[in-house]
């Protein structure tokens, strides 16, 4: 799988061709800014409430270049902090899709570590409780599966099933090249016809 070619397109490209149940919750978001679009194969894993310990694993097993997506068992503990992240981009890690909150945001963006969150707390997680790691879980209101791939940045986050990826690519390709190659002009009359009909079909 070509994770480069899948970077190339945005998640509003992708959302064009998806359901509505692969797009993630729009209160996780890029915590700093210009971030550069992260995209790689998921590894997820899911933490008790205050418990970080298998999102700290997963950094030791997960291959280079995945995602580590995290479903949080609550957003009142941090997940991560800034030697954590700095750990994980040493590992190549590609950058973090939690569904929770993160500490020391400062060293994070200035490392320009790619961390996408619901926010950040200064309160660590403990590391005690046996979660699920590299196996589905739920981030975002999304079903995660191992190797599914993952394309964020500050529109949103997009999860393509891994069987379904290489042909959700070529639909989303398809589409904004169509897309492209309309211009505004054409676009516009286009869109006038379509507001116009829906106007006299509801008597407006």
């Amino acid at each position: 799988m070509d994770i480069d070619a899948f970077a190339k397109l945005p998640p509003t490209a992708y959302s064009d061709v998806l359901t509505r149940d692969r797009v993630m919750d729009p209160g996780i978001r890029p915590l700093w800014g210009p971030m550069p679009r992260l995209c790689g194969p998921a590894y997820p894993v899911a933490c008790p409430a205050g418990d970080n310990l298998m999102l700290h694993v997963a950094i030791h097993r997960a291959p280079a270049g995945s995602v580590l997506v995290c479903a949080a068992g609550d957003s009142n503990w941090a997940m991560a902090g800034g030697n954590v992240c700095a750990y994980a981009q040493q590992r190549g890690i590609a950058g973090f899709v939690v569904d929770g909150v993160i500490r020391d945001l400062a060293e994070t963006r200035e490392r320009r570590f790619p961390v996408f969150a619901r926010g950040v707390i200064p309160i660590p997680g403990v590391r005690r409780v046996k979660g699920l790691i590299d196996v589905p879980v739920v981030c975002g209101g999304v079903a995660v599966t191992p190797g599914d791939v993952v394309v964020a940045d500050e529109e949103g986050i997009v999860v393509l099933p891994k069987g379904q990826a290489e042909a959700i690519l070529a639909q989303a390709t398809q589409r904004a090249e169509k897309d492209a190659k309309t211009t505004l002009e054409d676009w516009v009359k286009a869109h006038k016809v379509l507001i116009d009909e829906a106007v006299r079909s509801l008597g407006i």
